[in-house]
């Protein structure tokens, strides 16, 4: 195989929603065909209370965001309630670094990021000082407690995002594997996971094809699928897996 295309003849799926083009070019860099099946989608949770929420919001010492799905549809809501980042004197707390690029572009200040991009290692990382402090988790329904169960202050939570499953994308990927052919797909979060393992699992199994995680929350959920991951970068985002998947594929 060509070290420059170890992807060269292989279909890359990801599963998440597309938020940037990125990850789809580094797959056609390394010679591989990508395509868009996100096993989930995300609406935003509108609430007659929501113009009070955001209001409250302005009151906790910190914000606390997970994704940027998270950032969407608080800033849908800070839209509609006449607002804006100068209208807040909070501390922000970010997973991730493009969840952290979605609230600059807000207009917010990002105070706080993970060295790993997941809630555990927020949650052992995240102390900060002073006393009585109050957070607000910005959040999506399947969201864990563990921010609200584990940190050192007080946390309310605001869910302000659905996720549901799209289970004719779950149908598109059986096809791609019924096709035969070199065929990787790539997890990015345990909702994708849950939604392939309940709508594709049962029709193709979990082998014949590469399976990409792209952290150990997301890997955790594959081993608990009963599947194993193949590829997982060290830095959880999808062009870190993609380019960690032809690494893989380029020493086969």
């Amino acid at each position: 195989m060509d070290s420059k295309l170890p992807l060269a003849g292989e279909t890359v799926v990801f599963t998440s929603t597309k938020k940037s083009e990125e990850p789809f070019e580094l797959v056609r860099q390394y010679g591989g065909e990508p395509v868009s099946l996100p096993l989930i989608r995300t609406s935003e949770r509108l609430d007659d209370e929501d113009h009070l929420k955001m209001k409250r919001a302005q009151s906790y010492d910190w914000l606390i965001f997970t994704s940027q799905s998270a950032v969407a549809a608080f800033s849908a809501k800070l839209g509609r309630a006449g607002m804006t980042a100068a209208d807040f004197s909070v501390y922000v707390a970010a997973v991730g670094y493009k969840t952290a690029a979605a609230l600059g572009r807000l207009g917010f200040r990002v105070d706080f990021i993970p060295d790993i991009f997941s809630a555990d290692v927020f949650v052992r990382q995240f102390s900060p000082a002073g006393e009585s402090l109050r957070a607000l988790f910005v959040k999506g329904n399947l969201a864990g407690s563990l921010i609200t169960d584990e940190l050192p202050l007080s946390v309310d939570e605001w869910t302000v995002y659905e996720t549901e499953p799209e289970t004719a994308s779950a149908a598109g990927i059986v096809s791609l594997a019924q096709q035969g052919g070199p065929l990787s797909i790539l997890f990015a979060s345990p909702s994708a996971v849950r939604v392939f393992s309940d709508y594709a699992a049962p029709r193709i199994g979990w082998t014949g094809y590469t399976i990409g995680a792209i952290g150990h929350i997301t890997e955790r959920a594959l081993t608990e699928a009963g599947a194993a991951a193949d590829v997982m970068p060290d830095t959880y985002t999808l062009p870190e897996l993609v380019r960690t998947l032809a690494e893989s594929k380029g020493r086969n």
